[in-house]
């Protein structure tokens, strides 16, 4: 019997054996070039890892920088892949997570990494999450929590999470709080004199916020409520009492939620808030955003007198500012007596305007230092910085005698004795003594307006104004000759 050409048993394994080796390159290089290849995952199975907020700023959807990125993304899709372990958590792209999500997309381009979270050490993960993130802009605080983790494997989370904590430390002596603020509830028996509150701040003076409490302590003495629902004796007056019950029911309703913070001001103690970008790219965007946005013609440029206003208190200040902006006409808050610099500035503004007279709008109290106010000013630019009698006219425009008869003015109890100016007032008008806040908003800018209109030429002002009109078309077409241009600059 013939037998068949076999192969020898040694020779046939040595060639599976190559073939298999074969196989298996082949194989190592497909897993390779897939590994190099991108794949597309669904975005609700990623899920973003917990250590990289520990290492760089948490992802906010909110941030305007993100808000970007997502409209970029609904424009252009993602165009750098995001990289994913096995188990799906993000190494690096949550910001691109984030921003896709906001986005809508459904699934995103991911390259896959040969690891799983779950199965790698910790600070192992960490320092893989800062190799893959190395080239993206970091904050000097993120770059020094990237090094950290680079000191010492072992103990890299360790160091991580001790520098956090170092961060939060003070090199100061601190204070020890002692004993506990508590505030009562607000009573029913509160509850009509809140609700006239609300009315007055929500609706009758919503045009007017921020406002002071003093501007809602006159508005309450047109139909004073009860303080306490309990006590038919507790009508709201204008006295310290009820005066101090408002303040302290304002703070309470405000803490609760029932009135908005921004709705109430306290421009007696000032505040600095610095105007800060995270990064150069945001400022860029905002600054091209407002390219040529903040032109304001001078409105009084071709009238024949220079005119300022004065305003004595902060509290009546947004009121008057409403009204000189739409003349352009410089105002200076003297918060009582001004020091020599404001009336140095006017003085400057007059004789740089060139023209032959000075009209200065006075705002005050009708009070001693209120009516005082006036000719310490006028004094002032006279003796001081040489503005002579013929170049300049004095106007109180609020509060005046005329206003108080005529509105029916509630005063503010009675003139102070201890003022040095107490006898002389006293002696012209009586003892009775009427603040700003007496008047309504409307009633204070209304007064304000007919006194400007009262001493500028009206044709020559709606003629600046016709011209702004036309100075806002021409500064639109060169800002969107200069945005087209600029737009060739890479940001992002």
């Amino acid at each position: 019997m013939a037998t068949r050409n076999k192969l020898p048993r040694c020779q046939l394994k040595l060639q599976d054996l190559e073939l298999d080796k074969e196989v298996q390159m082949i194989a190592t290089r497909s897993k390779k070039r897939r590994a190099k290849g991108v794949t597309r995952k669904r975005l609700s199975s990623l899920k973003p890892s917990p250590e990289n907020d520990e290492l760089y700023r948490p992802v906010d959807a909110n941030d305007p920088e993100i808000q970007k990125l997502a409209d970029s993304i609904k424009r252009k899709g993602i165009l750098e892949p995001l990289c994913v372990t096995r188990d799906n958590y993000i190494v690096s792209g949550h910001r691109r997570y984030t921003a896709a999500t906001v986005a809508g997309q459904v699934t995103v381009p991911c390259r896959v990494l040969n690891v799983s979270r779950e199965r790698m050490d910790k600070d192992k993960y960490v320092e893989l999450l800062r190799e893959h993130n190395r080239q993206r802009d970091k904050s000097l605080q993120e770059k020094l929590r990237e090094e950290l983790v680079s000191v010492d494997p072992h103990q890299a989370y360790r160091s991580l999470i001790d520098h956090r904590q170092q961060l939060s430390l003070v090199d100061v002596s601190t204070v020890r709080i002692e004993g506990e603020k508590r505030r009562s509830n607000i009573s029913k028996a509160k509850l009509e004199m809140l609700a006239a509150c609300k009315r007055i701040i929500m609706e009758d003076r919503r045009d007017y916020w921020p406002m002071s409490v003093r501007t809602v302590h006159y508005a309450l003495l047109n139909n004073p409520p009860l303080r306490n629902t309990g006590n038919a004796n507790s009508r709201y007056t204008n006295n310290q009492r009820s005066y101090k019950n408002l303040s302290n029911l304002l703070t309470r309703a405000r803490l609760i939620g029932i009135i908005p913070w921004e709705a109430i001001t306290d421009e007696t103690r000032p505040r600095a808030i610095w105007e800060v970008w995270p990064d150069p790219r945001g400022f860029i965007r905002d600054e091209f955003n407002g390219f040529l946005k903040g032109y304001w013609r001078d409105l009084m440029q071709s009238q024949p007198h220079h005119v300022e206003v004065i305003v004595e208190k902060n509290t009546a200040w947004p009121i008057v500012k409403d009204i000189a902006m739409r003349y352009r006409i410089p105002t200076t808050s003297g918060r009582g007596f001004p020091s020599i610099e404001p009336y140095r500035d006017i003085a400057e503004r007059f004789w740089t305007s060139g023209k032959d007279s000075l009209f200065l709008l006075v705002v005050s109290d009708f009070d001693p230092e209120g009516e005082e106010i006036v000719q310490v000013a006028g004094r002032t630019l006279r003796d001081d910085f040489g503005v002579d009698d013929w170049n300049l006219e004095l106007i109180k425009v609020a509060v005046t005698p005329q206003q108080i008869a005529d509105l029916e003015l509630p005063p503010n109890l009675e003139a102070k004795e201890t003022s040095s100016r107490f006898a002389k007032f006293v002696e012209r008008h009586g003892r009775n003594v009427y603040e700003l806040e007496a008047l309504t908003p409307e009633q204070l800018q209304d007064a304000l307006t007919e006194a400007i209109d009262g001493v500028i030429d009206l044709e020559l002002f709606n003629g600046e104004l016709d011209a702004e009109k036309n100075d806002a078309t021409f500064l639109q077409g060169v800002r969107n000759t200069v945005t087209e241009t600029l737009k060739e600059l890479k940001i992002d």
